[in-house]
């Protein structure tokens, strides 16, 4: 089966993106088409990028990142929940994703976000470096206001519309996941 990672990544105090990610996974779970699991990076203690040798070198050293990556290659495609913060997306989400390499190759990613024009920026940002991991960023995003689909700025309140939108990105996520299988699988000889 299909397994599809939700990544919440935001780790700020107070995040928005907690609820977004639960519900985005509450929709999906209720898929027959592939498996779906959150992926908090609050349960990942990935300090600022501290592997000696670039990641494509594919020469993890330190715990957290021979754990994070058994974690991220156990996954055909990602849903990533992203907040926008001046203009891109969050710091830590940027240096969880840079730690890696070869284990973002050939999957496929959507995306929610959020922020005070739905995040755009942070997805156009996130879709740049997608591209240069290999990855291929699916064109339904749900893009969520701060200020039209969160009361007081911080309860998220979805609408029948939102989970239509959703539903668009999941399933081409898992459409094209699927599809990049046999690129993430060994050629037999």
């Amino acid at each position: 089966m299909t397994k599809i990672g939700i990544i919440l990544g935001s780790t700020r105090p107070g995040r928005n993106g907690e609820a977004v990610a639960k519900w985005v996974l509450d929709i999906a779970s209720k898929r027959t088409d592939a498996e779906f699991e959150l992926i908090d990076l609050l349960d990942y203690k990935l300090p600022h990028l501290d592997e000696a040798l670039p990641p494509a070198m594919g020469q993890y050293s330190n715990p957290h990142t021979l754990e994070w990556a058994a974690k991220i290659g156990s996954f055909d495609g990602f849903v990533i929940v992203t907040p926008e913060y001046n203009h891109s997306t969050s710091g830590v989400l940027k240096n969880a994703i840079d730690y890696l390499f070869a284990e973002w190759n050939n999957k496929a990613v959507g995306f929610v976000s959020y922020g005070s024009v739905g995040g755009a920026r942070a997805v156009e940002n996130l879709r740049l470096v997608a591209g240069e991991l290999m990855m291929a960023d699916v064109r339904a995003q749900l893009a969520l206001s701060l200020l039209t689909d969160f009361e007081n700025y911080s309860t998220f309140v979805p609408t029948e519309r939102h989970e239509q939108v959703l539903d668009t990105v999941l399933d081409q996520v898992v459409t094209w996941s699927e599809a990049l299988a046999h690129l993430r699988q060994p050629v037999a000889a």
